[in-house]
């Protein structure tokens, strides 16, 4: 997924700790094969390979991830997508760091791109596009879905306190470290300055999501542009400087983060699912929580 994963495991006994850390990032592996875009063999692959010259059998746990990004797409107002993978190979950010692309690169990418392209059928378990070119990218989901799943292996094994981190930007607080009475302390960066602190939280069996302006990005022509593109103007987000996102799942936290993103800090009040909380920083302003 062209991330790195990491775990803290806290527990009496280091085999049993080392045999959980084991099958945990074995889980990882697996769902690299499935999900990752990076790989020609993946299941993802196939789909993005085959999807729109014939329906595609897909596994059930991928027809339920694939159904569960089509339901976060339509609540979101399309504002995650992920059919996005055209717009963002136009702008640079699937190889690259980022580059300036014409309108009517962008304008092609467009006709590419949508939720609505990508129709599953729960009888036969397969996913088809209605159209050629449209591109599945996993980046937007991949890595809270993972966490999840790496978590249950941790709870098989009877692992009580953990912290499994994504890149850094999805991380789960699996019960309470020794240390801290209120459960894994996690800092919110600033987002002006990387090495300040926004906001502290504690993970108690919980998540938290972060997608920034700051996090891949480049300049041209004097503006900054993000590897955050909304999927229905083809452009990246204006105006936010970071998400925050708290949830019981982290396949939650890490797919609204993008929304909310996009969407902006009052259609994210407006719009919030009510089990969430939301740490929301605009470009030039300060950062509040929705709660």
């Amino acid at each position: 997924m062209g991330s790195s994963f990491s775990l803290v495991l806290y527990g009496t006994d280091r085999s049993k700790l080392e045999t959980a850390a084991d099958a945990a990032l074995d889980e990882v592996h697996r769902l690299d094969r499935m999900l990752s875009n990076y790989r020609p063999a993946s299941e993802w692959s196939e789909i993005n390979r085959d999807a729109a010259q014939r329906p595609v059998r897909l596994s059930p746990e991928l027809f339920d991830l694939l159904a569960a990004c089509l339901k976060y797409s339509a609540e979101s107002d399309g504002a995650f997508d992920i059919t996005v993978g055209p717009l963002m190979k136009v702008w640079g950010f699937m190889k690259g760091e980022g580059l300036l692309p014409r309108r009517a690169e962008v304008t092609d990418a467009l006709e590419r791109v949508g939720y609505r392209h990508v129709r599953l059928d729960a009888v036969s378990r397969t996913v088809q596009f209605d159209r050629p070119g449209v591109e599945l990218d996993p980046g937007g989901i991949a890595k809270g879905y993972a966490v999840d799943r790496v978590v249950d292996v941790l709870k098989r094994h009877r692992v009580n306190i953990a912290l499994v981190s994504a890149a850094g930007s999805s991380i789960y607080g699996l019960g309470v470290p020794p240390s801290e009475s209120e459960g894994w302390r996690i800092s919110i960066r600033a987002p002006e300055d990387a090495n300040g602190v926004a906001a502290q939280v504690f993970l108690k069996n919980m998540s938290i999501s972060t997608s920034g302006s700051y996090e891949k990005f480049f300049w041209a022509e004097g503006r900054t542009y993000s590897h955050l593109i909304d999927p229905r103007s083809g452009s990246p987000a204006q105006g936010t400087a970071a998400v925050s996102v708290l949830a019981s799942r982290t396949i939650d936290s890490e797919a609204w983060t993008k929304p909310f993103f996009i969407n902006g800090r009052a259609w994210t009040a407006a719009h919030k699912p009510p089990h969430l909380r939301v740490f929301f920083c605009e470009q030039a302003k300060a950062c509040m929580w929705i709660e």
